[in-house]
C-alpha cells in the first residue's frame, strides 16, 4: 500500500515537473466570449423572435431557408441553396467555407432529387451534414428548408 501511495505521488511531481518544463498550467482558462450579433432580426408584434444570421466570433449561423412557391424537390433545393449563398457571402462568408448543413425534407422520398442539386455546391470539401424528413411538412410548404454554421 505504501509503495503505491509513493508511486503516485511521484508521478505527480514528475507531471508537475513536466508542465512547468513546458510552460504549460494546470489552472483551466476560463474562455471569453464576444457578443453576438444578430443580423435580420424577425420581430413577431414589436417583440424579436429570431434573427436570420448571428455572426459569433469567427463563425457564422444561417437561419433556416425554404422555397414558398409552386416546384419540385430539386427547384425547392436549387432555390434553397441560391438563398443561402447569397446570405453568406452578404456576410462576408461562402459555400465553400460552411462547416454544417442541416436539411429538413417535407417528405423522404425527395432525398435522391435533393441530393441531385445539393451535390458539389460547397466546393471539394463538403461540410458534414444531417438530413431529416419532418413530420407534418416544412413551414410555408417548402418541400426543403436548409440552414447551416460557417466560418468566417
Amino acid at each position: 500500500m505504501q509503495l503505491n501511495t509513493t508511486r503516485r505521488s511521484s508521478l505527480k511531481k514528475l507531471g508537475l515537473a513536466f508542465t512547468g518544463l513546458f510552460g504549460l498550467t494546470s489552472a483551466k482558462a476560463v474562455p471569453s466570449y464576444d457578443k453576438k450579433k444578430a443580423i435580420n432580426v424577425v420581430k413577431d408584434q414589436d417583440i424579436p423572435l429570431f434573427s436570420g444570421a448571428v455572426r459569433h466570433g469567427n463563425t457564422l449561423y444561417i437561419a433556416g431557408k425554404g422555397a414558398h412557391f409552386e416546384g419540385d424537390i430539386k427547384a425547392h433545393t436549387d432555390h434553397v441553396l441560391k438563398e443561402l449563398q447569397k446570405e453568406l457571402e452578404r456576410n462576408g462568408s461562402s459555400m465553400e467555407k460552411v462547416l454544417k448543413v442541416n436539411v429538413y425534407l417535407a417528405d423522404l422520398a425527395d432525398y435522391k432529387g435533393m441530393n441531385e442539386i445539393f451535390r458539389g455546391r460547397f466546393g471539394e470539401n463538403p461540410p458534414v451534414r444531417t438530413t431529416v424528413a419532418t413530420y407534418g411538412g416544412v413551414p410555408g410548404n417548402s418541400l426543403v428548408e436548409m440552414d447551416c454554421i460557417a466560418a468566417l
